[in-house]
């Protein structure tokens, strides 16, 4: 771990990824993110569990950053009934596997940054314990609560102005909303 002013906190986390058969013909594998190991060796793909057809792997480490201007995020994970890491993944075309795995964080709001673009798989990981009490620790440490600021009125009459009534190119003295006229001949 590597503190630097006080500005972000650093864990080197390993991401932990089941290889399952698919459920369907058009899917032969299914590849899930299912754990995180907080203070991890690097790895690339190194197996640690296998059963049957269901691999499972350490698939890589990264570098786990909080940021003390995202505390509001991280302790909108910690309240979660789950607090969660999510994990990005990226689909590639090279190799024996097909994912790369590219972020970890803690932030639900930055997963879901990453989960809009539609290019990358975001998988929500439960934390263990220990790494609970790690976020918690650095949240507390840097929230700040935002006072609450009652928006004041503004006073502008804003029904003395009809603009938008009808076409504004065609003056009418009558009611724009009248029904038209049979013309009688």
């Amino acid at each position: 771990m590597t503190k630097s002013a006080g500005i972000h906190l650093e864990m080197p986390l390993g991401i932990v990824v089941r290889k399952q058969p698919g459920a369907t013909r058009w899917a032969k594998w299914n590849w899930t993110a299912v754990a995180v190991l907080p203070g991890a060796a690097p790895a690339d793909w190194t197996v640690l569990r296998q059963e049957g057809e269901t691999t499972e792997y350490h698939a890589a480490t990264v570098r786990l950053t909080l940021w003390a201007s995202d505390a509001d995020a991280y302790m909108a994970n910690l309240s979660d009934e789950v607090p969660s890491i999510y994990v990005v993944m990226r689909r590639i075309d090279h190799g024996e596997t097909p994912l790369e795995i590219t972020v970890a964080t803690a932030s639900p709001f930055e997963g879901q940054d990453y989960a809009d673009s539609g290019e990358d798989i975001v998988e929500k990981v439960p934390m263990p314990d220990g790494l609970i009490a790690w976020v918690r620790d650095f949240t507390l440490a840097h929230h700040q609560e935002d006072p609450f600021v009652k928006r004041q009125r503004d006073k502008a009459r804003v029904d003395l102005c009809e603009d938008g009534k009808g076409d504004a190119r065609i003056r009418q003295d009558s009611d724009v909303y009248r029904a038209p006229r049979r013309v009688m001949q």
